[in-house]
């Protein structure tokens, strides 16, 4: 089989890397990515996959830091003027951009399910001329849109494992899910597709990432050490005044949001593990003579497990009213981003590092990683786990020009293929997996 699996990828390397360099030319923030979906879902129909888009697996309440409506439908018509499929398209109107394709071979075993993410970063691509995209001519073409951490190549690994599945599926038992996650930059897309039931029915489910660090043809196969985080803008409103003439009767905004700032920082930190609290934004006020009416800032906490996250989130929240409640002024806190901590089953690390060691490509498979960022994949991992099924989180190594999130970023794009073969080679061999769950009614 492993012979087959590297025939079929290897047919479609050239395909890898065109829609890599279509996807990463036409970059897409979080809940935005009409053209990149569109596309996702009319190539896993043409394969013959069950395709479910938009609110089937959205669920709107939960849903966070969702652009404004006028936004929204702004870069829908960009995505269309770029070539989106207007009949898809149609389906992801108002942000609800994922996408789930489900190949059912009707015969018993397992539902595997796998994650990849779309979205791009909000940054201004490098137009330098040392800077590949640049240089070939695939650098974004939309302002402020980037794929600076690789989710291109995640999105065309995500396709390129729906090809080679669809061209073995009579050799294949159970039910393969892929999922294709919008927002996941700043841990905002994730919630709303568990809500959603995406992964209930999910027996196996493995969420992928490249780089970070990480040799090409290196797996990184156990603890990435995610902390679990909480992201809000913060919005004091109060009452303008003239400050020589009338300063009693403003309602200082400003001062509220500075008091709120500097105690936030000075929340202790958690004797069980790691914490962290940042504002990293931070305006109010009109001019020098004027009492602030408004104040906006922004701020996360995280924490190396979901209860110490929640206890900083708690101080945070606390801090933020009492200086709302000291200088009378009205808060609005506004949720844009969360994910919780979480391990990945060693069953399954097992059992991934069994079908990496069948790749020639991959020479080294390490255990532990401490990143010691956030993603909200961890929402999926923890459902299925609580859920009974098993789950992990595997990082492919590429070759960086630069690190993630930042301008000249780039990869080895010889990554791709060697994802495609062991996460498709995690299919095939997913049916001799011993899972002693109840599968549930099949769902979306």
């Amino acid at each position: 089989m492993i012979n087959q699996l590297s025939k079929l990828t290897e047919d479609i390397y050239q395909s890898l890397i065109e829609w890599r360099r279509d996807f990463h030319k036409h970059a897409e923030s979080g809940w935005v990515e009409f053209r990149t979906a569109s596309i996702v879902a009319s190539k896993l129909h043409s394969w013959g996959y069950e395709v479910h888009t938009g609110k089937n697996v959205i669920n709107e309440g939960t849903r966070m830091g969702v652009p404004k409506k006028e936004v929204l439908e702004q870069e829908e018509k960009r995505a269309l003027s770029q070539g989106a499929d207007p009949e898809w398209v149609a389906q992801f109107s108002g942000g609800f951009t994922g996408v789930v394709g489900i190949l059912d071979t009707g015969l018993p075993g397992p539902t595997i399910a796998f994650r990849v993410d779309m979205d791009a970063l909000d940054i201004q691509e490098s137009f330098s001329q040392d800077h590949r995209p640049t240089k070939e001519g695939f650098s974004s073409i939309n302002a402020n849109m980037m794929h600076a951490c690789g989710h291109d190549a995640h999105t065309s690994i995500g396709l390129g494992v729906a090809y080679v599945l669809s061209q073995i599926k009579d050799q294949l038992k159970g039910r393969i899910k892929l999922i294709f996650q919008p927002a996941e930059e700043g841990v905002r897309g994730a919630k709303s597709m568990v809500t959603a039931g995406v992964v209930d029915d999910v027996d196996l489910f493995i969420a992928i990432h490249v780089g970070f660090e990480a040799e090409l043809g290196e797996l990184i196969c156990g603890d990435l050490g995610f902390m679990a985080t909480t992201k809000f803008d913060v919005t004091y409103t109060g009452e303008a005044s003239h400050a020589g003439a009338r300063p009693e009767q403003g309602k200082n905004a400003l001062l509220a949001a500075a008091t709120a700032v500097l105690n936030l920082h000075a929340i202790s930190r958690h004797s069980e593990g790691y914490s962290r609290v940042n504002v990293g934004y931070l305006q109010a006020g009109n001019g020098r003579n004027i009492i602030p009416n408004q104040a906006i800032f922004k701020v996360e906490v995280r924490g190396e497990t979901t209860s110490i996250n929640d206890f900083m989130n708690q101080k945070a929240l606390q801090i933020i009213q009492s200086a709302a409640d000291m200088y009378e002024v009205e808060v609005n806190i506004d949720i844009v981003g969360a994910a919780k901590s979480c391990e990945s089953s060693e069953e399954l690390i097992s059992f991934i590092n069994q079908q990496a060691k069948q790749i020639n490509e991959i020479h080294t498979i390490q255990d532990l990683y401490k990143l010691g960022g956030s993603e909200d994949a961890t929402y999926m991992i923890s459902h299925v786990k609580e859920r009974g099924g098993h789950a992990a989180y595997i990082v492919f190594g590429t070759t960086l020009s630069a690190g993630h999130h930042n301008e000249q970023f780039d990869i080895d794009e010889n990554v791709m293929p060697i994802a495609v073969k062991t996460l498709t080679l995690c299919a095939y061999n997913a049916v001799s997996y011993n899972t002693n769950r109840m599968i549930d009614k099949p769902k979306c």
